[in-house]
């Protein structure tokens, strides 16, 4: 097949994908550092719980890729026929997943205070393009057009960042920014729109089989992302505004310190799926927690400049407590690594352990008046205690 390709030549492409992530990283966190910069701490606070959002229904567009990119590339000889089955699979599923989520606007509009109904409607209205991007990527991926996944990449950051200041500098309000996110979205569907075009004629492949376990993968994925959001929501709707809006500053390095490894996951993952043993997740966890390190102390060592970071003066009542959201972010990125992990063995059981540690920080945080380093003291020791269950579970299931 012509995007078979020597082992030496496929971690050269994929190292192109990581470093197109980490741009893409970098732009995300320059969005973020522009809106806490351009809006009052209360509305920050509002467009954080509503990106927060936009994490957890992505799952759905990671678990297409994820199984698009399975299915072609254990059967390379009917990528066509795949293909021609995602793209219509993916248009339904988008649609469905954005009408969705704009519908949610009449709970979560009063339940998170956000001002107005319109805020949630255009989260929706961006699962369409997020969802769609999925698939693209599944399909890059699968076929090994590792560039091409990289391009990606660089047009969802950049296609937000856009869009995003452009929707801040119309109105600095969480509504205006989200609008601009959504249209900002549209980029990496125009640049990559042509990988779902298949050459073949028929449609062999049955739409059931990709939509089960794309929902199975989603379902792994939602219970990560409900939990490593699940402070940011909480932050939203147990603290006053203003408190709302420093948690919100903090999280940018926590995020900061969570997506800076995730090329780990991208790189490692073939490896992952084939070793039967553990020598491979020891060692990308290590790399995740040597690069977390790094953050936090240099969180602990220069607070002024993390300040500087995650939004300036008006965020100072936090600065001395910024390393805690560091370390919060470090053990939630070797969280995401195992869970990824889990996804390449075909682990069971993983998911129910993540929602378990999500229902966890919900209790002590809700029922409790426990404040902000309360909350993010108890979310880094819960995804401690995660991890360690996570890396141990492979071995815990085989006895």
């Amino acid at each position: 097949m012509p995007w078979v390709r020597s082992p030496q030549k496929t971690m050269t492409h994929m190292s192109v994908v990581a470093a197109a992530m980490m741009v893409m990283n970098i732009v995300t966190y320059g969005f973020n550092l522009v809106a806490a910069r351009m809006l009052v701490p209360a509305e920050f606070g509002a467009l954080t719980a509503l990106l927060s959002l936009i994490l957890m229904a992505n799952v759905v567009a990671l678990g297409l890729q994820a199984a698009i990119a399975r299915r072609i590339s254990v059967r390379p000889e009917h990528a066509d026929a795949i293909i021609h089955t995602a793209s219509r699979v993916a248009l339904a599923v988008s649609v469905a997943v954005g009408v969705a989520g704009a519908s949610t606007t009449v709970v979560l509009t009063p339940a998170f205070h956000f001002s107005s109904l319109w805020a949630v409607v255009f989260c929706g209205a961006m699962m369409v393009p997020l969802t769609l991007t999925g698939a693209l990527m599944g399909v890059a991926q699968g076929t090994a057009q590792w560039h091409r996944l990289a391009v990606l990449f660089l047009g969802n950051g950049f296609g937000r960042l856009v869009g995003g200041v452009a929707g801040l500098a119309i109105d600095a309000s969480a509504t205006s920014a989200m609008a601009g996110l959504a249209l900002g979205a549209w980029l990496p569907v125009l640049l990559g729109g042509g990988l779902l075009r298949a050459t073949g004629d028929g449609d062999v492949q049955s739409r059931r089989p990709l939509v089960v376990e794309t929902a199975i993968s989603a379902s792994t994925l939602l219970a990560y992302f409900a939990f490593s959001n699940v402070d940011a929501l909480l932050a939203r709707g147990a603290f006053e505004a203003h408190d709302s809006g420093l948690y919100a500053s903090g999280l940018i390095l926590t995020k900061s310190t969570l997506f800076l490894p995730q090329f780990v996951s991208v790189v490692f993952f073939p490896s992952l799926a084939r070793d039967s043993g553990h020598v491979t997740r020891l060692r990308a966890a290590g790399l995740v927690a040597l690069l977390g390190a790094a953050v936090v102390a240099g969180a602990a060592v220069l607070p002024e400049l993390a300040l500087i970071l995650v939004g300036g003066e008006q965020y100072r009542e936090i600065s001395d407590d910024l390393w805690l959201f560091a370390v919060s972010g470090t053990f939630l990125a070797i969280v995401y690594l195992f869970v990824f992990d889990a996804l390449a063995r075909r682990e069971r059981g993983v998911a129910v352990l993540v929602w378990l540690a999500a229902a966890f920080v919900f209790a002590v945080a809700w029922f409790g008046s426990i404040g902000i380093v309360g909350l993010v003291v108890t979310m880094a020791a819960t995804a401690a205690t995660l991890s360690i269950l996570l890396l141990a579970w492979p071995m815990l299931r085989r006895q």
